[in-house]
């Protein structure tokens, strides 16, 4: 029985030990034993470096070898994995870092220069594991040199792992919080391998599948990419992209029959012409991170006659909800679909009871996918972790479910349609986008008096972020200005599209800013279409 997430990973060895595992360009393939005992090799390492159960390991790195193995590694010697996106800044990477008291940090020695500051409050944070010999610099916490392809290759000797039960935590996956500061979703055992089943099963991935690995393994839709092809038997081809046509090249390159992205990927590539070697072994295609445009769904259907397309719907707190089998796309457009394998999903009302066909609303998911909450945070955790509705009067324990804070409403055949978010965040490019964070980057710069960021209807973003601002008093900020302060402090995908200097903010009656007000004078900033 695969309870754990590395029982999965050692399963699929001890059937398939020659099957391909991790494929990269640069360090070229990995098969199944060899990364089964690259696992235990660096597991054993942090055990050295005194890792004890439920402290967490952060892998701070692009798409690697050494990036699949540490996750696999850290649960393994008891601890819980901590994936940062690659593309974060020093002072967002810092936060994570201290927010869920990291113990050992995974990365490379230029990543590590730039955090070099960043670090030294972090009491917590006692060794680093570096891919490479630093050059220029001396770190200044004591480090570890470690490469799966040199120091992989022997099991260790004696070495006794932590017993671990499926409850346990496996990993911390960082999402941006309503109240500026990203948050952390705990997810167990059950959680991630459960999310690797269900979606294996209705996607019917199987050991002849091949993935390419495109989005951010800090994305729980990225990191399912790994744990579903180590959970079957399945190639993972691990992929940074600069360019769309670049995706496409590697579809070809590796016989890819299996594709995850977002929106704003879709976009790029369904504007492209698809070699036949792309479109040669590609059976399926996968959307989650926001809503598929239409007429980016039928130019990639047209395109891609023989591939299935999938449109899901999901929340880091719960990893996936719903999907939307291919042949029901034309039945029921605009559907995110039904509940997925070992899931159930109610739209209740404000008093948590059952709504009618075509009501609205909020989406409330129960099972196995929950996640065990928000790290260190119990009041936000109080909030979207609830009592699930309509526990049966008998149980005397609480079976908490995610309160979605999304409005939704279902059809007389229970298919599910997304009307909006609740919450204030803004969700673009596949992300969910805290809008205090870009804000505080605004007031940071003496420039403005008031900052409000708000999502706006974009076709290929679903939502372009545009900062709405009044001058400070004696200050003239201009758009490029502001935009610059952003670029310098910001990772891309939280980048305004637009900046609007107004001398008159709506207020609310409470005198804060009225961010509805705001939103609907600028619904069609990009077109009607949008919508």
């Amino acid at each position: 029985m695969s309870a754990l997430l590395h029982h999965t990973l050692f399963a699929t060895a001890a059937t398939s030990p020659e099957r391909s595992a991790l494929v990269h360009d640069r360090a070229g393939t990995l098969d199944f034993a060899t990364t089964a005992t690259a696992v235990e090799a660096l597991a054993a390492r942090l055990i050295d470096l005194g890792i004890a159960p439920n402290d967490r390991v952060a892998i701070y790195l692009p798409k690697v070898v050494t990036t699949p193995v540490a996750f696999y590694a850290a649960t393994l010697a008891g601890g819980v994995f901590v994936p940062v996106n690659p593309v974060l800044k020093a002072p967002q990477v810092a936060h994570i870092l201290a927010d869920c008291n990291v113990r050992v940090l995974v990365t490379s020695p230029d990543r590590l220069k730039l955090l070099q500051e960043e670090l030294a409050p972090l009491a917590d944070l006692r060794h680093v594991i570096l891919t490479d010999e630093p050059a220029g610099f001396t770190p200044a916490l004591p480090y570890a040199v470690w490469d799966p392809l040199r120091d992989g290759r022997m099991p260790p000797a004696g070495c006794r792992f932590p017993r671990r039960i499926d409850a346990d935590m496996a990993a911390i996956l960082y999402t941006s919080g309503s109240t500026g500061k990203p948050k952390g979703v705990i997810l167990s055992h059950r959680n991630v391998v459960t999310g690797a089943e269900s979606v294996a099963e209705y996607l019917e991935i199987g050991a002849d599948d091949r993935l390419l690995a495109v989005l951010p393994f800090s994305f729980d839709y990225g990191m399912n990419q790994l744990t579903t092809c180590m959970l079957k038997g399945a190639t993972c081809v691990l992929f940074d992209y600069l360019l769309p046509r670049d995706v496409l090249k590697a579809v070809a390159k590796h016989r890819i029959t299996g594709l995850a992205a977002v929106p704003p990927l879709w976009a790029q590539v369904a504007a492209l012409e698809w070699p036949a070697e792309a479109k040669a072994n590609l059976r399926y295609i996968t959307n989650s991170g926001g809503h598929m445009p239409d007429q980016v769904l039928q130019r990639l259907r047209e395109e891609l006659p023989g591939t299935r397309p999938f449109l899901m719907y999901g929340l880091t707190e719960a990893f996936r909800s719903t999907y939307l089998p291919p042949e029901k796309i034309d039945e029921r457009r605009g559907s995110i679909g039904k509940a997925i394998p070992n899931a159930e999903i109610m739209v209740v009302n404000a008093e948590g009871q059952p709504v009618g066909p075509r009501e609205h609303g909020e989406l409330v998911h129960r099972g196995s996918l929950v996640a065990l909450g928000y790290w260190n945070d119990e009041e936000r955790t109080s909030v979207r972790f609830r009592p699930a509705p309509h526990q049966p009067a008998g149980i005397p324990t609480v079976e908490l479910a995610v309160w979605s804070g999304d409005t939704v409403w279902q059809d007389e055949e229970g298919y599910l349609y997304f009307v909006g978010r609740d919450d204030g965040m803004i969700k673009s490019s596949g992300y969910r986008i805290s809008p205090e964070e870009i804000e505080e980057v605004a007031y940071g710069t003496g420039m403005v008096a008031a900052a409000a960021a708000i999502g706006v209807p974009h076709e290929t973003l679903g939502h372009a972020i545009v900062l709405v601002v009044s001058p400070a008093p004696e200050q003239a900020p201009t758009p490029e200005a502001l935009l610059e302060a952003c670029r310098r402090q910001l990772p891309n995908f939280m980048h305004p599209a637009q900046v609007v200097i107004s001398t008159d903010l709506p207020l609310n009656p409470n005198g804060k800013i009225n961010r509805r007000q705001l939103t609907e004078d600028l619904q069609d900033l990009y077109g009607a279409a949008a919508h």
